[in-house]
């Protein structure tokens, strides 16, 4: 996480664009190792653990790995999980930003009945106008093959993520979570899709209660291919003017699939919804000794924390219920605005834990050495007002809910989250316990991985920008 300003020229690092007239001969493998060397002596936050003398003659994927402070759950739990290497920058920048290459159908994978190896696709949500909307997929659809091939653990990595345009064959699922194959087929393809992350937003009214409900999936300013555009905080601040302007006094806030992003779009929708005045601390980060007294000079002691922000459309005065909706996928920004809001107002967290991160990045780049590579090596831990960064092993939910295999669309209470985070407002249930139970029936099935883990490199993501 860096201060807005050098996230993308890393002046600090001397690392510069090269300017478009100007040709550069593309580096070696031995000058691109000791540009990441260089980098990571100086950026990463355990640089302390670098080896004294890493073996130079790796390519650079391999040389990157061999420096990392290696996460160990018995050894070293406090180790490195998250920083990568990508072979291409631009690409590495691009998904950063949202954009990816996909048929624009979110999904989590699960074997299907538990204990086999029959893998089953459940559809998260479908980004619009991608080829997966167009062609009537929504959440909670259920894909059992892919090109013809029924998916297994062993052949599912390959089908799904094959180039060019997919087949998959739909089955269907009742409301007690009983998957069934079916024969329709949809053909999609994929093509590079700038995912908006301001999703979904409602509000309930239940006698005094009026309930607001945001899903946000990803913490990012604005699209891609504008520069330095803020046009999706700007919709953000644009949802919470209409929450103000009917006069919510709840807020249900739903990262359930959100994880993270950008720390400047994590203070901004902080700074939404906290008791806060400009004078509290949303987060302190912290560095490594080396670069610490540089930037210190350089910026002064201010840089290393970030205070809440002026929103005219807050609405943390009017709220007397406050509810997160959370998984396993729920990380880093998204941990970051749970954990800067805690000394301010009671979070209540539904769901399951979340990821567990704690630290964050950023992206170094070398296009003006040749350097076709991107880096994003964590370089910062962050800690709340109260200094507090207690989360490494993720945020356990106040009322552990299981979302199921059934699911069902955005905003409908029969979905085990939303249903349960109701109830903890309302008061009582406001749909019938049995039908929440059916969706919970097949809750324990084994769920491998899903596309929104996978996002930005696989490492879920907390920078600046």
């Amino acid at each position: 996480m860096l201060l807005k300003r050098i996230f993308l020229v890393m002046l600090l690092a001397g690392v510069l664009y090269a300017c478009k007239d100007k040709v550069v001969e593309p580096a070696t493998e031995t000058q691109t190792n000791k540009w990441i060397l260089e980098q990571m002596n100086y950026w990463y936050y355990w640089n302390d653990k670098i080896p004294a003398s890493p073996d130079m003659t790796l390519e650079p994927s391999a040389f990157f790995t061999s420096l990392l402070n290696k996460y160990d759950a018995a050894t070293n739990p406090d180790g490195d999980r998250f920083s990568w290497i990508q072979e291409s920058a631009d690409e590495l920048t691009s998904s950063l930003n949202g954009n990816s290459k996909t048929t624009g159908m979110d999904y989590k994978l699960v074997y299907y009945p538990r204990n086999t190896t029959n893998v089953v696709g459940i559809v998260l949500y479908t980004l619009p106008n991608s080829p997966a909307s167009k062609a009537g997929i929504r959440r909670g659809d259920v894909f059992t093959s892919v090109n013809d091939q029924k998916l297994t653990s062993t052949n599912y990595s390959q089908l799904l993520n094959a180039s060019g345009t997919l087949s998959f064959t739909f089955g269907s699922i009742t409301d007690d979570g009983t998957i069934t194959e079916g024969t329709t087929k949809k053909s999609l393809e994929k093509l590079s899709i700038q995912e908006d992350p301001v999703y979904y937003d409602t509000t309930f009214q239940f006698g005094a209660n009026k309930v607001a409900y945001l899903v946000y999936h990803h913490f990012v300013r604005g699209p891609d291919s504008v520069k330095n555009s803020v046009a999706y905080d700007q919709k953000l601040e644009t949802v919470f003017a209409r929450f103000k302007a009917n006069n919510v006094n709840s807020l249900i806030l739903d990262l359930r699939y959100n994880g993270g992003g950008y720390v400047s779009s994590a203070t901004n929708l902080a700074s939404l919804i906290g008791k806060v005045t400009t004078n509290d601390v949303f987060y302190y980060k912290e560095y490594n000794k080396t670069v610490t007294p540089v930037l210190e000079k350089q910026y002064g002691a201010n840089f290393f924390f970030e205070k809440f922000q002026s929103k005219p459309q807050n609405i943390g005065s009017s709220l007397n219920n406050f509810i997160i909706l959370v998984s396993g996928n729920s990380a880093s920004a998204s941990e970051l605005v749970i954990n800067g809001l805690k000394p301010f107002m009671n979070v209540t967290l539904v769901g399951a834990k979340t990821y567990g991160k704690n630290v964050g990045s950023i992206t170094i780049t070398g296009e003006d050495e040749g350097i076709k590579w991107g880096l994003q090596p964590i370089v910062t831990k962050s800690f709340n007002s109260l200094r507090k960064s207690d989360y490494s092993v993720g945020f356990t939910p106040d009322y552990a809910v299981a979302e199921g295999t059934k699911l069902y669309p955005y905003g409908n209470p029969r979905d085990p989250l939303l249903g349960e985070a109701l109830f903890r407002i309302v008061g009582s249930r406001v749909v019938r316990q049995s039908t929440l139970q059916a969706a919970r029936t097949n809750a324990d099935v084994q769920e491998i991985e899903s596309t929104v883990s996978k996002k930005a490199g696989g490492s879920n993501m907390f920078f600046d920008k």
